[in-house]
C-alpha cells in the first residue's frame, strides 16, 4: 500500500511521516509531498519518495497522487483560500482512485461557531459532494500552540488571555499524528467522523500552573476582557484585525468550543494522550535547544 502524506515539511506532516515509519511502513511505500521538495530532502536521503504538491497548483497534484492507494491531507494554511485548495486535491484523489483519504478538520466542524471552522465545514463539504471515501480526522488544538504564551511567561511571570473557567482539550501534534498514521495503515475506517482531543481538558489557570511546573518559576493566569485582550495585543505589535482573530479563538474557548474529549484519541493510538505538563516541558526544551 502506497501513503501519501501532503505538507511533509511542515510540523504535523513530518510528524506523521515519523509516525508511518515507526509503525511498520517501509520508507519505499511513504511518499511525501510538499510545495519545496528540498525542504524534504532529508526524507529522501532515507528512503522515502518526495514529490512536489501545491495545493494551489493543480497541475502538480494529480502527478503525486499516480499510484496512491491513502492520502493524508492536512489542511492548508492560506486562510480565505483553503476550501477551493482543498477541492482541487480533493477531486484529484477521486481522479486518481484513491481508497482513503483521511483530512484533518477542526473540532465539531460541522455545528462549531469557532472562528476557524467555516472553512473545515466547507471542505468536509466538498469531500461529502465528490463522494471520495474519505475519514475525518477533526484535530483539537495542539498543545505546541501555546510555545509563545509559555516563553513569555519565562520573563513575565503572565499568561493572559480573555477565556475564562473554558476548557481546551488539547494534545501535542505527535499525538495526533500517530492517530493519523493508524488511520492511514489499517484496513477500515474509511466513513468516520473522529473527534480527537486530549484526555484531560485543561484551563487557562491550569495552564499557568502547568508553564510553572516545566519553567521553575511562579506563572500567574491573567483573565482578561476581551477588549483588555485586543488592547493589550495591539500594545505588543500585533494589527487589530490579528488581534480581534485571536480574542475571538478565546471567546471561543471560554464558551466551551474546544472543551470537549471523549477518548477516542487514546483509542486510536493506543495509550494515553501526553499530558499537558509533559507536552509543555517538550516544548520549553525545545525552545532552550533552539
Amino acid at each position: 500500500m502506497t501513503i501519501l502524506v501532503t505538507a511533509a515539511s511542515g510540523h504535523l506532516g513530518r510528524l506523521v511521516v515519523e509516525a508511518l515509519l515507526e509503525r511498520g511502513a517501509a520508507p519505499a511505500d511513504v511518499i511525501a509531498a510538499s510545495r519545496d521538495t528540498s525542504r524534504i530532502a532529508d526524507l529522501a536521503a532515507r528512503g522515502i519518495r518526495t514529490v512536489e504538491l501545491d495545493y494551489a497548483r493543480p497541475e502538480t497534484i494529480a502527478p503525486a497522487l499516480e499510484g496512491v492507494d491513502a492520502l493524508l491531507l492536512v489542511s492548508g494554511t492560506a486562510f480565505g483560500e483553503r476550501v477551493d485548495q482543498h477541492r482541487n486535491v480533493i477531486e484529484a484523489a477521486k481522479a486518481a482512485g484513491v481508497a482513503k483519504l483521511a483530512y484533518t478538520s477542526g473540532p465539531n466542524a460541522d455545528t462549531s461557531d469557532l472562528v476557524l471552522i467555516p472553512e473545515h465545514r466547507g471542505t468536509e463539504e466538498v469531500i461529502a459532494e465528490v463522494g471520495v471515501p474519505a475519514v475525518i480526522l477533526r484535530n483539537n488544538w495542539y498543545t505546541e500552540n501555546y510555545a509563545q504564551d509559555v516563553a513569555v511567561a519565562a520573563s513575565t511571570g503572565v499568561i493572559a488571555a480573555a477565556t475564562g473557567t473554558g476548557r481546551v482539550a488539547s494534545a501535542p501534534r505527535r499525538d495526533y499524528a500517530e492517530a493519523a498514521a493508524v488511520v492511514l495503515l489499517e484496513e477500515g475506517h474509511v466513513g468516520e467522523v473522529y473527534e480527537l482531543g486530549g484526555d484531560e481538558p485543561w484551563t487557562f489557570a491550569e495552564l499557568a500552573a502547568a508553564a510553572s511546573a516545566v519553567l521553575d518559576r511562579e506563572v500567574a493566569f491573567v483573565d482578561q476582557a476581551p477588549e483588555e485582550r485586543i488592547a493589550s495585543l495591539i500594545a505588543v505589535g500585533l494589527d487589530e484585525g490579528t488581534a480581534g482573530f485571536v480574542a475571538a479563538i478565546d471567546e471561543g474557548i471560554a464558551r466551551g468550543d474546544l472543551a470537549e474529549s471523549d477518548g477516542t484519541l487514546s483509542r486510536l493510538i493506543g495509550r494515553p494522550t501526553t499530558p499537558l505538563v509533559d507536552a509543555l516541558r517538550d516544548v520549553v526544551e525545545t525552545q532552550r535547544a533552539a
